[in-house]
């Protein structure tokens, strides 16, 4: 028998898919499907994860074309971004031109693999059109109030030299260079998520086609807390510091005060020797909630006390290096016997440590080196003594309110989106500054602002800001000198609305014919990592939400399915000096491992496959020598789509000899 010619016959349906177009999206049917892969960043060449994201969309896209449905099945490109502008100052080119050549190639691949896209439907971000409309939705959410400006200690990356989103620091370090994020006081844009807190954390409830676990994520993230607040007077000049707890059943055990680096308290003594070392120490390493629960628990006693609200009692107030500004009111009371962290810092600072909840009413507690943070009744604490925790958070709540001295109070983890990059290869904010001080918007009729052409990576810092004619401009209203924003947008703001945008990628005069929106959005099942769990998935349902009354937008939520395919996983090799191998160079031989010079290699874990580990293996190579079905067969059939794959010699053989058949 003849064997199969996987590639006269793969080219032959390539050719013939895109010369009759058979994957373009038909029009006025009323059965849609709208499957969308989270589109790729073109960094140069597609991995095995795309391959298994998309060849995962094609099987149900297809599936659904067969079963009657109108589909659209589109692909773009996340084409801004920070890469670029690295691979532009380390290959002398323009990030424009590396970007382009790179979605060229990208394409051709994902051409090769024989997916059934509407390439008809194809945007990318970089794209003049594209950020045009990206301007005018900047616009608007500026006009609404919801896109703002101020002074805010914001995060740092050192290395990137940019600021990052409180999401985009993972475990006190930058997401993609991997830096220690520092704190650092700049006037940054932000967009206010905050003011949809509650309905992006109800209507969680509501997508039951997500998995369970990207929605408690989303849920933890956005951090509802009902406590409240409670006024305490210093003997500064009587000034009020107001706290913030959950835990107000506590009250009776508190034995310091404990505020932000940069709590406006800490004017007050701000020439105190040694404060201002402190206070640049502990902004220094407090990026996040995460790297502050892992520092070590350091304090700076300022001279002050204040009272307690219900005791003839001085409390010291300390600075302390694990209080956030931007979380409650940048200011808590520390019990020591019922908060792990408190106790930490009342032992090392020798603070009083007393003991107000008790699993037993008739019984007290000892306190060594674990806090009781577990339910029980309240002791030593006045007049809520013998009262269940809850019955005695409620009676602490209607007393200090009753005294006018605090109030209930629910608040939220999630902090307002800073949006401001300091880089040059991003959507240019639309905006302004007059000689007088005003901001004013660029009118929409001069839209896009385009990035110059003419830009030199060779200084440090943000290269808008150092060219030298770009950013002087003159109001268009009155004719007086204006200076241009220099920050560009966040790339996730890019990512946040474009799944819109797919409904009418050539609409020139609006972000997308609200028609076409309302027939195709929700997303019928969207595909992708759950390492966007938190970042791309909550931007993107923040921004439905903000757009839904300006544009009669009939969808809420922007995803009706979720799912979170795994990983694709390959052994890791290193040379005895730790550096990393590509495995295509490792030869095996009685048990051990080398490379072509015979030098011996070492075989680790099987990972996730990761340009920086080596452990990659190209699908040009594999579809060149077995076909892109065989590929796509591999892909499917080897693991459950949602868990790990690993990628293995003898399992893409084993697809190509079944697909001989």
């Amino acid at each position: 028998m003849e064997s199969y010619n996987f590639s006269y016959v793969e080219k032959k349906w390539q050719i013939f898919f895109e010369k009759e177009k058979v994957f373009i999206t038909k029009k006025n049917l009323n059965k849609k499907f709208y499957c969308l892969e989270m589109f790729p960043y073109p960094s140069g060449n597609i991995h095995m994860g795309h391959v298994r994201n998309y060849t995962l969309g094609d099987v149900i896209a297809n599936f659904k074309r067969l079963t009657g449905y109108n589909v659209l099945h589109p692909m773009g490109w996340d084409a801004f971004g920070l890469p670029a502008e690295n691979a532009a100052m380390q290959n002398n080119l323009h990030p424009k031109d590396w970007t382009l050549k790179n979605i060229y190639s990208m394409k051709l691949q994902l051409k090769r693999l024989g997916l059934s896209i509407d390439w008809d439907k194809e945007i990318s971000t970089c794209d003049k059109l594209y950020y045009k409309h990206q301007q005018i939705l900047f616009s608007i959410l500026f006009k609404k109030g919801i896109a703002y400006k101020k002074k805010s200690y914001v995060n740092w990356d050192p290395i990137d030299k940019t600021v990052l989103a409180n999401e985009q620091v993972i475990e006190g370090k930058g997401w993609r260079s991997g830096a220690i994020v520092e704190k650092k006081e700049l006037n940054q844009w932000f967009l206010n998520i905050t003011k949809y807190s509650d309905q992006l954390l109800n209507s969680l409830d509501n997508l039951k086609g997500w998995p369970e676990k990207v929605r408690l994520m989303q849920k933890n993230w956005i951090g509802k807390s009902a406590g409240c607040e409670i006024d305490f007077i210093s003997d500064f000049k009587n000034t009020k510091i107001t706290i913030f707890t959950t835990r107000p059943d506590t009250i009776f055990g508190a034995s310091f005060i404990a505020i932000a680096p940069d709590h406006p308290f800490t004017e007050s003594f701000k020439n105190e020797k040694n404060f201002q070392d402190f206070k640049e120490l502990a902004l220094k390493n407090s990026a996040t909630e995460s790297s502050l629960s892992k520092n070590e628990k350091l304090g700076f006693k300022t001279p002050f006390f204040v009272l307690h609200p219900f005791l003839n009692k001085k409390i010291p107030i300390y600075v302390a290096n694990f209080i956030l500004m931007d979380y409650g009111t940048g200011a808590i009371f520390g019990c020591p016997a019922h908060d792990q962290r408190d106790l930490e810092f009342a032992k090392k600072y020798n603070l009083e440590i007393i003991p107000v909840v008790s699993a037993n009413k008739s019984k007290s507690i000892i306190i060594n080196n674990q806090a009781y943070t577990e339910d029980g009744y309240i002791i030593n604490s006045d007049f809520l003594n013998d009262l269940s925790v809850e019955d005695a958070k409620k009676k602490v709540i209607k007393k200090i309110e009753s005294e006018g001295i605090g109030n209930s109070k629910i608040i939220y983890r999630l902090k307002d989106w800073g949006i401001s990059r300091q880089r040059y290869w991003g959507c240019p904010i639309p905006i302004m500054y007059r000689e007088d001080g005003k901001i004013i918007l660029v009118p929409e009729k001069d839209l896009p602002v385009e990035l110059p052409k003419d830009i030199d990576f060779s200084k440090p810092g943000n290269p808008l800001e150092n060219h030298p004619t770009w950013k002087f401009t003159k109001c268009p209203e009155t004719g007086m000198k204006a200076i241009r924003e220099t920050d560009t947008l966040d790339t996730f703001v890019d990512s946040s609305w474009y799944f819109l945008r797919f409904c009418s990628p050539k609409e020139n005069e609006k972000p997308f014919d609200i028609n076409e929106a309302n027939y195709w959005m929700p997303v019928d099942q969207y595909i992708g990592g759950v390492e966007h769990a938190i970042l791309h998935l909550l931007y993107s349902r923040f921004f439905t939400l903000a757009l839904q009354d300006e544009f009669k937008l009939k969808a809420s939520e922007p995803f009706e399915n979720l799912f979170t395919q795994g990983m694709v996983c390959h052994p890791t090799f290193k040379t005895e000096e730790g550096k990393w191998v590509f495995p295509k160079d490792v030869i095996e031989k009685n048990g051990s491992y080398f490379l072509d010079n015979k030098q011996k290699v070492f075989k680790g874990d099987s990972q996730a496959m990761s340009k920086s580990k080596k452990n990659i293996v190209d699908p040009d190579d594999i579809i060149r020598i077995y076909g892109a079905d065989a590929v796509r067969w591999f892909i499917l059939s080897d693991s459950p789509p949602d868990r790990d794959i690993q990628w293995s010699d003898s399992g893409i053989q084993g697809a190509f000899k079944y697909i001989q058949k």
